[in-house]
């Protein structure tokens, strides 16, 4: 049997491996030689040449990626605190509702606004109570602020109110500090602003004095605060004086209030019923 010898082409990975591991050897023993220093030193230096913008291009990806993290935590910052501070809003305005109902003399029933329109001219808000709470037409609406308004309209459950703004709105009112009575109204323009009328010009009226329900109406009791006076305008021709009132309520931002259990005098109402028959 002829022995078969292995062909020089079948080992040649073999010596292929043989030659590297030989050079690979024979650099490692003349590593301190010069040229291969040399070549070192060569790659050294350009990669250090690479690195450079490299290092600029990671840093600016690291500083994208961080800005973007630092956006989304700050929105959510605010958002917390936005929440927070309507929290706190809140948690002030039912305090300060809860001291009006124990200071005031006049049975008050807690309302929640359900349904505004205050963009024409007969503008109306909705509470969530009625007949069955005893809501009658007429009755005062306040928050711890001021005058919102007067109840028109009732149902078993829900009530409609005129507010100041109201082209129809009409309440007397008195200044603070001084025997100015006038008539309360609201211009139709704007929303933050109200007029008093039929104040003599001899009264001396000064901005920042607090206009407030006089009581004679007979429609509102006295003392509820309205505004304070913002500017004077005098009339010409007349003995009376114009008087600008910024309203204490803003009625936009306005949730919660009380209704007033206040009931107009029956003698007072049939002597101002005879009056108007009369004249």
């Amino acid at each position: 049997m002829q022995l078969g010898l292995p062909r020089i082409t079948d080992a040649k990975d073999y010596i292929i491996t043989a030659l590297i591991l030989v050079f690979a050897i024979s650099l490692i023993i003349t590593r301190h030689d010069g040229g291969l220093h040399s070549a070192r030193t060569v790659s050294v230096t350009i990669l250090s040449y690479l690195e450079k913008p490299l290092s600029v291009i990671r840093t600016y990806r690291q500083a994208l990626n961080t800005n973007t993290y630092l956006h989304r935590q700050n929105a959510l910052l605010q958002d917390e605190l936005s929440r927070l501070r309507s929290v706190e809003e809140q948690n002030r305005i039912l305090r300060e509702l809860l001291d009006l109902r124990e200071e005031s003399e006049i049975s008050l029933h807690p309302v929640r606004i359900v349904a505004k329109e205050l963009t024409g001219m007969n503008n109306s808000i909705t509470v969530n109570a009625g007949e069955i709470n005893g809501i009658k037409a007429g009755m005062p609406l306040i928050n711890s602020d001021g005058l919102v308004g007067r109840v028109i309209f009732t149902t078993r459950s829900h009530s409609q109110v005129m507010p100041y703004i109201n082209s129809l709105f009409r309440v007397s009112a008195r200044i603070q500090g001084s025997r100015a009575l006038g008539i309360v109204t609201w211009e139709g323009t704007r929303s933050d602003e109200l007029l008093m009328q039929h104040v003599a010009q001899t009264i001396e009226v000064e901005p920042g004095q607090i206009v407030e329900t006089s009581g004679y109406s007979n429609q509102y009791p006295p003392g509820i605060p309205i505004g304070y006076v913002s500017h004077t305008e005098p009339l010409e021709g007349v003995e009376t004086q114009l008087i600008w009132i910024r309203p204490f309520v803003n009625l936009h931002t306005l949730a919660e209030g009380f209704i007033m259990h206040f009931q107009p005098d029956p003698a007072i109402e049939e002597l101002m019923q005879q009056q108007e028959e009369i004249f």
